[in-house]
């Protein structure tokens, strides 16, 4: 089961990784994990947005219980909000603050109204807690694709 305490602290945790992986290089940020996958510069963009997203359906589940949330499509929106364009520190930006206001739901919801419910429209019933432990099991899932990039071979 997870605490309120350790949860808090691995969402600090990642949020602090990910953050310093915004100052990377062009080339770093061209990397990727494998072949056909995003480079490190979409992963990036894609966690900012995601945060957008979990905030969005914590805040509405915790205003709003038993609603249906729906999936977004990533790729659409890699391809919509154009991420081989997309300024970076612009991720950046909206990465912090929104990682910040989740955490502060955390605190605030996660023992008090951590049973209430969702469906989400591709996984089914989900809690608020569920969310929140979807927001750091998906940035520490993104985090470990941008290690193993970093970490493979240089071209060059």
């Amino acid at each position: 089961m997870t605490t309120v305490a350790a949860l808090i602290r691995e969402l600090e945790r990642t949020r602090v990784e990910t953050m310093g992986y915004f100052s990377l290089g062009d080339a770093d940020l061209a990397r990727t994990y494998g072949p056909g996958k995003w480079p490190v510069r979409f992963i990036l963009h894609h966690l900012a947005d995601s945060e957008t997203v979990f905030l969005y359906r914590i805040r509405r589940v915790v205003s709003e219980p038993g609603q249906v949330i729906w999936v977004y499509d990533q790729d659409a929106w890699a391809r919509g909000l154009d991420y081989a364009h997309l300024p970076l520190d612009m991720s950046k930006r909206l990465y912090e603050p929104t990682r910040a206001a989740i955490m502060y739901y955390v605190g605030t919801q996660y023992e008090q109204n951590g049973d209430r419910e969702f469906v989400h429209s591709t996984t089914g019933l989900r809690t608020l807690k569920d969310e929140f432990d979807k927001v750091a099991s998906h940035n520490e899932h993104h985090l470990a694709q941008i290690r193993t990039a970093l970490a493979g071979p240089r071209s060059g």
